[in-house]
């Protein structure tokens, strides 16, 4: 997302759970227009905040710089990794409503959550190419989700709105839409047919 990001012009400032120096070689990959931070000082930076982490690590992040600001989330669930998590398992949240909760301020949307990072760089195809890959966004911010649409759609890939937060299930670890190289048409059809008693294997 950071390739992304620069490639379409925006300084970017990144974090991870170790120290600001671990991300060096990336920054000088990335050129001038890259930076890092702790976590903390790249959120209260930014105009646009990424939250990308395992799920279960959530509740330990600093969300006062995220507040009011729009946040993309690219989280998923899994179980073998996180814990269960029985909001989820019971159907009484998403990946992407828990950390709407946790920072009620911010517009948060999920997107970039069901495609292999690598495939970000090497599937992006220009718009109205007809087997541009579609991904999805989810999200109760319209103001919100228009941005992510513009930035994703700038990174390469056609965009099919989810709904809300309550409904970004359809596109979560499970789901026949998690993972494979749709269009548009495919993967709406995919977000219908999901079943929410199979997510989360």
């Amino acid at each position: 997302m950071a390739r992304v990001a620069v490639a379409q012009g925006y300084d970017v400032v990144l974090s991870n759970s170790r120290a600001p120096e671990t991300l060096d070689d990336l920054v000088a990959e990335l050129g001038p227009k890259a930076s890092t931070m702790w976590a903390a000082d790249a959120a209260a930076a930014a105009d646009i905040a990424v939250v990308s982490i395992p799920l279960h690590a959530i509740w330990d992040i600093d969300t006062a710089g995220l507040e009011g600001k729009i946040v993309l989330e690219t989280n998923n669930y899994y179980p073998s990794r996180d814990g269960r998590i029985a909001a989820i398992d019971e159907e009484r949240a998403t990946t992407t409503g828990l950390l709407q909760d946790l920072v009620p301020t911010a517009k948060v949307v999920k997107v970039f959550n069901h495609i292999y990072s690598a495939h970000i760089a090497r599937q992006a195809l220009p718009a109205g190419d007809p087997n541009r890959r579609a991904l999805a966004i989810a999200g109760d911010d319209a103001e919100a989700k228009a941005w992510a649409r513009t930035f994703v759609d700038g990174a390469g890939f056609d965009v099919v709105d989810v709904g809300t937060a309550a409904e970004s299930w359809r596109i979560e670890n499970g789901t026949p839409g998690y993972g494979p190289r749709l269009t548009v048409a495919e993967l709406e059809a995919a977000l219908a047919s999901a079943d929410r008693s199979v997510v989360h294997p």
